[in-house]
């Protein structure tokens, strides 16, 4: 019987619960082991006991950021990738101002096509040997 390769584990958090378990059931069907979370300090403490290997999160949250959640969980999982979502302008604002600070994050506009975020997550983990087969993206004619 063939040796099966771990699933990537990825932590999805959006105060949204709809929103964090509609994109970690896409990415469950996708071949990721993705855990919804809505509380991101639930997140960063359940990252202490299970390293995730990709995080998407909002980036307007109560009690603690996107960026704030990815920089802290970086810090003691510093191979973690993050991917940030949110559907508010000023959220450009505030990546310029992580990256300026050194922290280079990845991030896509609400709503979010899952193609494109499958596609997103393929080039943010190229490096990652294997990842799970995703959906090759199909083209419009």
């Amino acid at each position: 019987m063939p040796h099966e390769q771990p699933r990537p584990c990825v932590f999805v958090v959006d105060d949204e619960s709809v929103i964090a378990l509609s994109l970690a059931k896409i990415l469950c069907c996708s071949g990721f082991d993705a855990k919804p979370f809505t509380e991101p300090l639930i997140a960063l403490k359940a990252a202490r006991s299970e390293a995730p290997e990709l995080l998407i999160s909002d980036v307007v949250m109560p009690k603690l950021s996107g960026f704030d959640l990815a920089v802290q969980i970086q810090a003691f999982c510093p191979n973690c990738k993050v991917l940030m979502f949110s559907g508010q302008a000023a959220t450009a604002d505030l990546l310029q101002t992580a990256r300026a600070n050194g922290q280079d994050f990845e991030l896509l506009l609400k709503p979010v096509h899952p193609q494109d975020l499958l596609d997103r997550i393929r080039g943010l983990m190229k490096d990652r040997d294997p990842l799970p087969h995703l959906p090759k993206p199909t083209s419009v004619k």
